[in-house]
């Protein structure tokens, strides 16, 4: 993997801090996208193939990733949000994501009970071939394995099974067993 080169990126805005680690590789494609990483030791990785439409990339902490395996798509208008400690947000390899869609490791703000935070931030893990449609919020804590569709509209606050549709606030299993074809 090699630092990238603007042939292929097209009005993009990216500013990152000076200790942050990029790895680009030379065939991704980013068209109109927004990238900021503020703080320390924090990195973003895009494997081979990646593709990235009119989207937002926020790392706002300290020691926080962005991974995006090869061949994975991301729409226009979706936002991918780490912030604060050690916090990772993973898509795996051949991933689809429709438009609109939000993924958020944080809460943005912290909430205290009794002096006591509830509601530390949390990784978001995708596994391979997962397709996610329009309009789809994922959430903190949310590990959703390899070959999962998550259908239209949906809020994801929990883990999901391989080989599952789910749909709906909060998103359930509807269909088990399945496999999808990009």
């Amino acid at each position: 993997m090699s630092n990238f080169t603007f042939v292929q990126k097209v009005r993009n805005k990216i500013r990152v801090d000076k200790s942050t680690k990029l790895k680009l590789a030379t065939n991704i494609k980013l068209v109109g996208c927004r990238i900021t990483i503020k703080g320390l030791n924090n990195k973003l990785e895009l494997e081979e193939g990646v593709k990235i439409h009119r989207s937002n990339i926020e790392i706002m902490g300290n020691n926080c990733s962005v991974k995006i395996g090869k061949n994975s798509m991301i729409g226009d208008d979706c936002y991918l949000m780490v912030k604060e400690e050690k916090i990772n947000l993973m898509i795996g390899e051949s991933c689809g994501l429709s438009r609109n869609v939000k993924m958020m490791a944080s809460d943005g703000h912290p909430i205290y009970q009794n002096g006591v935070r509830i509601n530390e931030a949390q990784d978001i893990i995708l596994g391979d071939n997962i397709w996610i449609a329009d309009n789809v919020t994922i959430l903190k804590g949310v590990e959703i394995a390899s070959g999962a569709v998550v259908g239209i509209n949906s809020m994801v606050t929990k883990s999901i099974p391989s080989h599952t549709i789910v749909a709906g606030n909060p998103a359930r299993v509807v269909k088990e067993g399945i496999n999808w074809e990009p």
